[in-house]
């Protein structure tokens, strides 16, 4: 779940800008450049605190949602965007190490042993950040003032009574997109075609980033838009919680798909030792402490805690939908065009 942004972030405007330079800018040791998705976040505070400690300016550079991201990283692989990636997920992990853009490092921080529960099999390539389970959320007001039941199922979301009312994202350009594709995929095994078949009869939203859809579309109070229900994240309805001490929204815990972000050194980086330093600060208890606040998410490091109310509008689904990485590597271009031509063909 996302939110926010830091200072000195630098919105590109994606692939089709055509930036194919360096922008971390000639070899500067003091100087390195993270690349991550649109909606990153850290407070201020931790940000300025790294850099007086490592006596690094920092600066972000965004392509664009996690798709885009690694789209973006590969088109200028010769050219790297800078040193340091953030973003990336286990839904796109494997095509980011078989395209050669990222350098082996392993974290000497603490919180690498607990990194490497959701280390991507055969590669040290990518070092687990954070985690939560992409989810279908539900706006309760919404259905509550109308007195329609809400959807709990993934067959439920093809009912009539639902139609028009589901924005989810598209898998060719939104990580969270992916993992629902992915989710029903591991649900209707080789039938996972006729589903998305009778969703689009059910004339479900599709947009591009999941701030559109939680943003723009969502019903929820964060937005105010149309659509009750929304692909989003498992944590997100804590961050919904009015003035009553309730939450108004909540996750479809038997639609969800687990998802894991990752930190990476970028093949070719300018600075090497500035980026290693990254990855470090992203393990570390300051970082890890900030990420449910900041971008709504759970962190990798059993050092830290997450927020109470969490246990009670955040839990975790107990039995996620989930594929094998080497499935997702062998297949995901495969199930990203079968997608294209049913649901927007």
């Amino acid at each position: 779940m996302r939110m926010g942004i830091v200072a000195r972030y630098t919105m590109l405007l994606g692939i089709a800008t055509g930036l194919g330079g360096c922008t971390s800018g000639v070899s500067d040791p003091t100087t390195v450049t993270v690349i991550t998705h649109d909606s990153f976040a850290v407070p201020d505070d931790i940000l300025a605190t790294f850099e007086e400690q490592s006596g690094l300016t920092v600066t972000f550079v965004a392509p664009g949602d996690a798709g885009a991201l690694v789209n973006e990283l590969i088109l200028t692989k010769d050219h790297p965007l800078g040193d340091v990636v953030y973003g990336i997920d286990n839904t796109f992990a494997s095509r980011a190490i078989d395209a050669g853009i990222l350098e082996d490092y392993t974290s000497p921080a603490p919180a690498s042993a607990d990194a490497a529960a959701f280390a991507v099999p055969g590669s040290a390539a990518l070092t687990a950040v954070d985690y939560s389970d992409v989810c279908i959320n539900v706006d309760h007001r919404w259905f509550a003032d109308r007195d329609i039941p809400e959807p709990v199922t993934l067959d439920d979301l093809t009912d009539p009574q639902y139609r028009g009312l589901l924005s989810v994202t598209n898998p060719a350009t939104s990580s969270p997109g992916l993992a629902f594709l992915l989710a029903t995929v591991a649900a209707y095994g080789d039938q996972w075609p006729e589903y998305w078949a009778q969703l689009r009869a059910n004339d479900v939203r599709v947009v591009a980033s999941w701030s559109d859809a939680y943003f723009t579309d969502f019903s929820g109070p964060s937005s105010g838009g149309d659509y009750p229900l929304v692909l989003s994240y498992a944590s997100s309805p804590p961050f919904e919680v009015g003035d009553d001490g309730v939450a108004p929204t909540g996750a479809l815990l038997d639609t969800c798909f687990r998802q894991v972000e990752y930190v990476g050194v970028l093949a070719g980086t300018d600075n090497p030792t500035g980026a290693q330093a990254v990855v470090d600060w992203m393990l570390s208890d300051a970082f890890q402490s900030a990420l449910p606040d900041s971008m709504y998410v759970y962190p990798v490091s059993s050092a830290v805690t997450v927020p109470d109310s969490w246990a009670t509008y955040a839990p975790l689904s107990s039995h996620p939908w989930s594929l094998a990485p080497a499935d997702i590597a062998a297949h995901r271009n495969e199930y990203i065009e079968q997608w294209t031509s049913v649901v927007l063909g």
